[in-house]
Protein backbone atom coordinates (compact mmCIF):
# COMPACT_ATOMS: atom_id res chain seq x y z
CA UNK A 1 0.00 0.00 0.00
CA UNK A 2 1.37 3.40 -1.04
CA UNK A 3 1.53 5.76 1.93
CA UNK A 4 2.52 9.04 0.27
CA UNK A 5 1.09 10.92 -2.69
CA UNK A 6 2.56 13.73 -4.79
CA UNK A 7 0.75 17.00 -5.40
CA UNK A 8 0.23 16.17 -9.08
CA UNK A 9 -1.19 12.77 -8.20
CA UNK A 10 -3.52 14.37 -5.68
CA UNK A 11 -4.76 16.91 -8.24
CA UNK A 12 -5.55 14.06 -10.66
CA UNK A 13 -7.41 12.09 -8.01
CA UNK A 14 -9.43 15.10 -6.87
CA UNK A 15 -10.59 15.55 -10.46
CA UNK A 16 -11.40 11.86 -10.83
CA UNK A 17 -14.46 9.74 -10.12
CA UNK A 18 -13.34 8.70 -6.64
CA UNK A 19 -11.73 11.72 -4.99
CA UNK A 20 -10.17 11.14 -1.57
CA UNK A 21 -11.34 12.73 1.64
CA UNK A 22 -8.88 15.53 2.41
CA UNK A 23 -7.74 16.39 5.93
CA UNK A 24 -5.73 19.53 6.71
CA UNK A 25 -3.77 18.96 9.95
CA UNK A 26 -1.52 21.99 10.01
CA UNK A 27 0.21 22.29 13.36
CA UNK A 28 3.42 23.84 14.64
CA UNK A 29 4.80 22.89 18.02
CA UNK A 30 4.88 26.01 20.14
CA UNK A 31 3.54 28.07 17.26
CA UNK A 32 0.19 29.66 16.45
CA UNK A 33 -2.89 27.46 16.00
CA UNK A 34 -3.37 25.94 12.58
CA UNK A 35 -7.01 26.91 12.02
CA UNK A 36 -6.35 30.57 11.05
CA UNK A 37 -3.88 29.37 8.41
CA UNK A 38 -6.46 26.87 7.18
CA UNK A 39 -9.13 29.58 6.96
CA UNK A 40 -6.73 31.80 5.00
CA UNK A 41 -6.33 29.13 2.32
CA UNK A 42 -6.37 25.35 1.96
CA UNK A 43 -6.60 22.70 -0.72
CA UNK A 44 -10.20 22.85 -1.98
CA UNK A 45 -12.42 20.42 -0.12
CA UNK A 46 -10.04 19.86 2.79
CA UNK A 47 -11.50 19.61 6.29
CA UNK A 48 -9.45 21.02 9.16
CA UNK A 49 -8.49 18.64 11.99
CA UNK A 50 -6.98 20.13 15.13
CA UNK A 51 -4.07 18.00 16.32
CA UNK A 52 -4.10 19.17 19.93
CA UNK A 53 -7.89 19.14 20.35
CA UNK A 54 -8.89 16.18 18.15
CA UNK A 55 -5.82 13.97 17.70
CA UNK A 56 -4.72 14.18 21.33
CA UNK A 57 -6.16 14.43 24.82
CA UNK A 58 -5.07 17.27 27.12
CA UNK A 59 -1.60 16.69 28.60
CA UNK A 60 -1.05 15.54 32.16
CA UNK A 61 -1.72 12.59 34.35
CA UNK A 62 1.60 11.00 33.49
CA UNK A 63 0.47 10.29 29.92
CA UNK A 64 2.76 12.73 28.12
CA UNK A 65 2.19 15.96 26.23
CA UNK A 66 0.02 14.52 23.44
CA UNK A 67 -1.77 11.47 24.85
CA UNK A 68 -3.94 9.55 22.44
CA UNK A 69 -7.59 10.58 22.55
CA UNK A 70 -10.49 8.29 23.31
CA UNK A 71 -10.92 5.99 20.31
CA UNK A 72 -14.66 6.63 20.14
CA UNK A 73 -14.13 10.40 20.13
CA UNK A 74 -11.51 10.06 17.39
CA UNK A 75 -13.92 8.00 15.31
CA UNK A 76 -16.57 10.69 15.68
CA UNK A 77 -14.12 13.38 14.49
CA UNK A 78 -13.20 11.30 11.45
CA UNK A 79 -16.82 10.55 10.56
CA UNK A 80 -17.66 14.26 10.82
CA UNK A 81 -14.82 14.95 8.39
CA UNK A 82 -16.36 12.52 5.91
CA UNK A 83 -14.06 9.55 6.49
CA UNK A 84 -15.58 6.17 5.62
CA UNK A 85 -14.31 2.63 5.78
CA UNK A 86 -12.75 1.65 2.47
CA UNK A 87 -12.76 5.18 1.01
CA UNK A 88 -9.39 6.87 0.33
CA UNK A 89 -8.07 9.57 2.64
CA UNK A 90 -5.23 12.04 2.05
CA UNK A 91 -3.73 14.07 4.89
CA UNK A 92 -1.46 17.08 4.68
CA UNK A 93 0.13 19.66 6.96
CA UNK A 94 2.35 22.70 6.58
CA UNK A 95 5.25 20.70 5.18
CA UNK A 96 7.03 19.28 8.21
CA UNK A 97 5.14 16.03 7.89
CA UNK A 98 4.82 15.42 11.62
CA UNK A 99 1.16 16.36 12.10
CA UNK A 100 0.00 14.72 8.89
CA UNK A 101 1.81 11.55 9.88
CA UNK A 102 0.12 11.61 13.30
CA UNK A 103 -3.29 11.59 11.60
CA UNK A 104 -2.10 8.96 9.10
CA UNK A 105 -0.83 6.72 11.89
CA UNK A 106 -3.98 7.09 13.97
CA UNK A 107 -6.16 6.10 11.03
CA UNK A 108 -3.90 3.15 10.21
CA UNK A 109 -3.76 2.12 13.88
CA UNK A 110 -7.55 2.11 14.06
CA UNK A 111 -8.01 0.06 10.92
CA UNK A 112 -8.31 2.39 7.93
CA UNK A 113 -6.50 0.73 5.05
CA UNK A 114 -6.28 3.58 2.50
CA UNK A 115 -4.58 6.63 3.98
CA UNK A 116 -1.78 8.65 2.38
CA UNK A 117 0.21 11.75 3.25
CA UNK A 118 0.77 14.56 0.76
CA UNK A 119 4.54 14.53 0.25
CA UNK A 120 5.91 17.98 1.08
CA UNK A 121 2.63 19.15 2.57
CA UNK A 122 0.78 22.27 1.48
CA UNK A 123 3.95 23.96 0.11
CA UNK A 124 4.08 21.23 -2.54
CA UNK A 125 0.56 22.01 -3.74
CA UNK A 126 0.60 24.19 -6.87
CA UNK A 127 -3.14 24.36 -7.49
CA UNK A 128 -5.62 26.93 -6.30
CA UNK A 129 -6.43 27.43 -2.63
CA UNK A 130 -9.88 27.82 -1.15
CA UNK A 131 -11.20 29.75 1.85
CA UNK A 132 -14.55 27.92 1.83
CA UNK A 133 -15.32 25.60 4.73
CA UNK A 134 -16.67 22.34 3.32
CA UNK A 135 -19.62 20.49 4.85
CA UNK A 136 -18.96 16.85 3.93
CA UNK A 137 -21.49 14.07 4.18
CA UNK A 138 -20.78 12.18 7.41
CA UNK A 139 -18.68 9.07 6.95
CA UNK A 140 -19.10 5.64 8.46
CA UNK A 141 -15.57 4.96 9.70
CA UNK A 142 -15.53 2.66 12.72
CA UNK A 143 -12.15 2.62 14.51
CA UNK A 144 -10.80 -0.78 15.55
CA UNK A 145 -7.34 -0.35 17.13
CA UNK A 146 -4.53 -2.76 16.33
CA UNK A 147 -2.61 -3.39 19.58
CA UNK A 148 0.45 -4.52 17.63
CA UNK A 149 1.01 -0.94 16.40
CA UNK A 150 1.04 0.72 19.83
CA UNK A 151 3.55 0.54 22.68
CA UNK A 152 3.24 1.61 26.29
CA UNK A 153 6.23 2.47 28.49
CA UNK A 154 6.80 -1.13 29.55
CA UNK A 155 6.54 -2.36 25.99
CA UNK A 156 8.99 0.28 24.77
CA UNK A 157 11.53 -0.71 27.43
CA UNK A 158 11.20 -4.37 26.52
CA UNK A 159 11.51 -3.68 22.80
CA UNK A 160 14.70 -1.68 23.39
CA UNK A 161 16.19 -4.89 24.74
CA UNK A 162 14.88 -7.50 22.32
CA UNK A 163 14.38 -5.53 19.10
CA UNK A 164 14.99 -2.01 17.82
CA UNK A 165 13.63 1.13 19.49
CA UNK A 166 14.35 4.31 17.54
CA UNK A 167 14.46 7.77 19.11
CA UNK A 168 13.17 10.27 16.53
CA UNK A 169 14.26 13.43 18.37
CA UNK A 170 17.27 15.59 17.52
CA UNK A 171 20.60 14.01 18.33
CA UNK A 172 21.51 16.51 21.04
CA UNK A 173 18.31 15.71 22.92
CA UNK A 174 18.97 11.98 22.62
CA UNK A 175 22.49 12.44 23.98
CA UNK A 176 21.16 14.52 26.87
CA UNK A 177 23.12 17.64 25.95
CA UNK A 178 19.97 19.80 25.90
CA UNK A 179 16.32 19.33 26.77
CA UNK A 180 14.19 22.35 25.89
CA UNK A 181 10.79 20.83 26.71
CA UNK A 182 10.79 17.87 29.06
CA UNK A 183 12.12 17.80 32.64
CA UNK A 184 14.86 15.22 32.10
CA UNK A 185 17.46 14.96 29.33
CA UNK A 186 18.64 11.73 27.70
CA UNK A 187 16.99 8.68 26.16
CA UNK A 188 15.38 5.37 26.96
CA UNK A 189 18.18 2.86 27.66
CA UNK A 190 18.79 0.72 24.60
CA UNK A 191 17.15 3.14 22.14
CA UNK A 192 19.02 4.13 18.97
CA UNK A 193 19.20 7.75 17.77
CA UNK A 194 17.39 8.34 14.46
CA UNK A 195 16.45 12.03 13.98
CA UNK A 196 13.47 12.59 11.67
CA UNK A 197 15.31 15.32 9.75
CA UNK A 198 17.27 12.58 7.97
CA UNK A 199 14.10 11.10 6.47
CA UNK A 200 13.48 14.04 4.13
CA UNK A 201 15.38 16.08 1.57
CA UNK A 202 16.03 19.82 1.52
CA UNK A 203 12.49 20.42 0.24
CA UNK A 204 10.90 18.49 3.08
CA UNK A 205 9.94 15.55 0.86
CA UNK A 206 10.64 11.97 1.80
CA UNK A 207 13.80 10.42 0.48
CA UNK A 208 13.42 7.53 -2.00
CA UNK A 209 12.43 4.17 -0.57
CA UNK A 210 15.83 2.60 -1.25
CA UNK A 211 17.64 5.41 0.58
CA UNK A 212 15.33 5.11 3.55
CA UNK A 213 15.71 1.33 3.57
CA UNK A 214 19.50 1.71 3.62
CA UNK A 215 19.27 4.25 6.43
CA UNK A 216 17.13 2.04 8.65
CA UNK A 217 19.15 -1.07 7.85
CA UNK A 218 22.28 0.75 9.03
CA UNK A 219 20.44 1.58 12.27
CA UNK A 220 19.67 -2.08 12.85
CA UNK A 221 16.23 -2.53 11.30
CA UNK A 222 17.54 -5.25 9.02
CA UNK A 223 18.39 -7.46 11.99
CA UNK A 224 15.41 -6.65 14.22
CA UNK A 225 12.19 -8.63 14.04
CA UNK A 226 10.36 -5.78 15.80
CA UNK A 227 10.81 -2.04 15.45
CA UNK A 228 9.35 0.73 17.58
CA UNK A 229 9.67 4.52 17.57
CA UNK A 230 9.27 7.31 20.11
CA UNK A 231 9.95 11.03 20.19
CA UNK A 232 9.07 13.79 22.66
CA UNK A 233 5.29 13.43 22.65
CA UNK A 234 4.28 10.95 19.95
CA UNK A 235 4.00 13.35 17.01
CA UNK A 236 7.34 13.44 15.16
CA UNK A 237 7.74 9.70 15.80
CA UNK A 238 4.75 9.15 13.51
CA UNK A 239 6.74 10.74 10.69
CA UNK A 240 9.49 8.20 11.37
CA UNK A 241 6.96 5.37 11.22
CA UNK A 242 5.75 6.73 7.89
CA UNK A 243 9.34 6.79 6.59
CA UNK A 244 9.83 3.22 7.80
CA UNK A 245 6.64 2.20 5.99
CA UNK A 246 7.96 3.77 2.78
CA UNK A 247 11.06 1.61 3.28
CA UNK A 248 8.89 -1.49 3.68
CA UNK A 249 9.26 -1.77 7.46
CA UNK A 250 6.30 -1.81 9.84
CA UNK A 251 6.91 -0.20 13.23
CA UNK A 252 4.96 0.43 16.42
CA UNK A 253 4.59 3.81 18.13
CA UNK A 254 5.32 4.51 21.78
CA UNK A 255 2.66 7.20 21.87
CA UNK A 256 3.50 8.56 25.33
CA UNK A 257 7.13 8.94 24.26
CA UNK A 258 9.78 10.81 26.25
CA UNK A 259 7.30 13.17 27.92
CA UNK A 260 5.48 10.19 29.43
CA UNK A 261 8.67 8.23 30.17
CA UNK A 262 10.18 11.04 32.22
CA UNK A 263 6.98 11.65 34.19
CA UNK A 264 7.96 8.68 36.37
CA UNK A 265 11.31 9.30 38.14
CA UNK A 266 11.71 5.55 38.67
CA UNK A 267 12.22 4.94 34.95
CA UNK A 268 15.89 4.75 33.93
CA UNK A 269 17.52 7.34 31.69
CA UNK A 270 20.64 6.97 29.54
CA UNK A 271 22.81 9.79 28.20
CA UNK A 272 25.57 10.04 25.63
CA UNK A 273 25.81 8.82 22.04
CA UNK A 274 25.48 5.12 22.78
CA UNK A 275 22.16 3.30 23.37
CA UNK A 276 23.16 2.25 26.91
Amino acid sequence: MTVIITASELASELAGERPPVLLDVRYQMGGPPGRPAYEAGHVPGAVYVDLEAELADPPGGGRGRHPLPDVGAFGAVMRAAGVSDGAPVVVYDGGQGWAAARAWWMLRWTGHADVRVLDGGLPAWTGELSTATPAPEPGDFTPVPDPALLLDAEGAAELAGRGLLLDARAGERYRGEVEPIDPVAGHIPGAVSAPTVENVDENGRFRPADELAARFKALGAGDAAEVGVYCGSGVSAAQQILALEIAGITAALYAGSWSEWTSDPARPVATGPEPR
